[in-house]
């Protein structure tokens, strides 16, 4: 590894993406997260990306967790594998491996253990770069919702892997509470983070109206961006999940479910909730008579909303705004021209 002065890592704080000229657009390069263990794009997938011009995909390549089943170590799962890697390697396509990195890993991790972590990481993903014949690979974003004690591990990692290779840009994911508590949380040693603008409230609190994505809440954290000392690119979300609760208590979440079989022989609907009415069975779920599911989604008004007040407060550089995630069932509920608007409304 290539040693670097103390005061490499303090420039990177004080860095800030290009300022553009105020009376200018500024530049928004268009990306998409792709979170599943298969990349196979469908035929409509492909023409959507190509019909809306977005060409960086931030590629879920693994999952560093804590496996304490076997030997109580720290293991990489979920490895992504690709059936078309042929669209991956296209001159105008922009790869960026993406790592997920549980805390649980972390808080049974020694901090003398990071280096040795790092470079197991950034080997495999060299590998994984190598097997798949990507191109051009200048940066490698890390994803952990660290915690106040788990941070100094953490910046430890980002640090060692971005000594593994100082031609890339290691990236991080930073919640919306890691911004507002930044002296808390801390502020990771990178060039640049993707700020996550969703699952912004509590998902298990029964009076939650939409912990994925609440622009009033959104608000009351982005009071706190303009002080942050790392430019940021954006994540909004597209996805959507049901919240079950029984007897008030939170039970789990649903990823994929038909709301329509909730009629009004099945369920008491109000808003953006159902209350079951009896004991029934819905796509191979149990549910009893008084479990409440809450179906939780980001309308495309919301997602304007969030992405005029997000763009007004944002840094005037260059950035990528990102949406969450490549898949047929999320993207189908939104119209082409609803997607091209969240990327315009940061210009």
């Amino acid at each position: 590894m290539k040693l670097i002065p103390p005061i490499y890592f303090i420039t990177l704080l004080l860095i800030s993406c290009q300022q553009a000229p105020t009376n200018q657009k500024r530049k928004v390069e268009r990306a998409i997260y792709h979170w599943k263990t298969v990349f196979e794009p469908s035929s409509e997938e492909k023409a959507l990306l190509d019909s809306i011009h977005i060409n960086k995909i931030y590629l879920k390549f693994f999952d560093i967790a804590w496996d304490k089943s076997t030997k109580n170590q720290v293991l990489p799962i979920a490895k992504f594998y690709s059936k078309d890697s042929s669209y991956l390697t296209k001159s105008n396509v922009v790869v960026v491996p993406t790592v997920f990195i549980t805390n649980e890993s972390l808080v049974h991790s020694e901090l003398t253990y990071m280096p040795t972590l790092a470079s197991n990481i950034y080997s495999l993903v060299k590998q994984m770069v190598n097997i798949n014949k990507l191109q051009n690979i200048t940066e490698v974003q890390i994803d952990c919702d660290w915690t106040r004690t788990t941070s100094e591990k953490y910046f430890a990692l980002l640090t060692a892997i971005q000594l593994a290779d100082t031609t890339i840009v290691i990236s991080s994911t930073i919640r919306l509470h890691q911004i507002k508590y930044a002296s808390k949380a801390g502020v990771p040693p990178i060039k640049k983070g993707m700020l996550m603008c969703y699952n912004m409230a509590n998902l298990t609190n029964l009076s939650t109206a939409n912990s994925i994505l609440d622009v009033a809440t959104l608000q009351s954290y982005l009071s706190f961006l303009q002080q942050y000392p790392i430019p940021l690119d954006v994540a909004l979300p597209l996805f959507e999940w049901g919240v079950l609760f029984n007897k008030g208590r939170y039970k789990g979440i649903i990823h994929t479910f038909n709301y329509t079989q909730l009629n009004t022989t099945i369920a008491q609907q109000q808003l953006n909730t159902y209350t079951l009415i009896h004991d029934t069975i819905i796509d191979n779920i149990s549910f009893r008579k008084g479990d409440v599911i809450r179906h939780e989604y980001p309308s495309q008004l919301a997602l304007m909303n969030a992405s005029k007040i997000i763009s007004n407060r944002l840094h005037k550089g260059n950035c990528t705004i990102a949406l969450y995630h490549l898949d047929s069932l999320t993207l189908k509920k939104f119209k082409p021209n609803e997607l091209e608007n969240i990327y315009t409304s940061f210009y």
